[in-house]
């Protein structure tokens, strides 16, 4: 029953692909000719590895620019805050102004009405974050991807 209907049905089918040699042929090098051509694109775009950028010394941080700045976080987590106050009172003399949004649509709102001194940071998650300013968005990662 079944062996037979299999092996009628495989030759059935090379009787047809015998009888059709150049769809068959096709069928065989247009994978390869796709494959070849994928092979050629990624030979010519590479993959770009950065190296390590060496501990510099970069001088003093000219403070004067970043008088009336606010910086502006959430989501209000402990690690956030925590943070929040590492680089509001590490890095600055006088203490930065910082705040606390519950969402980031309290965020925006506040990026709305104080758009010249205001920086937005959105925490995805205790690694990662994005920084928001009045009209764009920076993201806080090393792109080691090629296009």
């Amino acid at each position: 029953g079944v062996w037979r209907q299999t092996r009628a049905l495989l030759f059935k089918n090379c009787l047809i692909k015998c009888r059709t040699k150049k769809s068959s042929v096709q069928e065989v090098l247009f994978p390869l000719f796709f494959l070849f051509w994928l092979i050629l694109m990624s030979m010519m775009h590479p993959h770009r590895k950065y190296d390590e950028v060496a501990n510099t010394d970069l001088g003093q941080l000219d403070t004067s620019l970043l008088v009336k700045l606010v910086v502006g976080y959430t989501p209000a987590t402990p690690t956030a805050r925590e943070i929040m106050k590492k680089v509001a009172f590490d890095n600055f003399e006088d203490g930065l102004i910082t705040e606390e949004y519950l969402s980031e649509e309290e965020l925006q709102e506040a990026s709305f009405l104080k758009p010249s001194s205001f920086v937005g940071v959105v925490f995805k998650d205790s690694m990662s974050y994005q920084l928001r300013f009045h009209d764009s968005l920076a993201m806080s990662s090393i792109y080691m991807e090629s296009r």
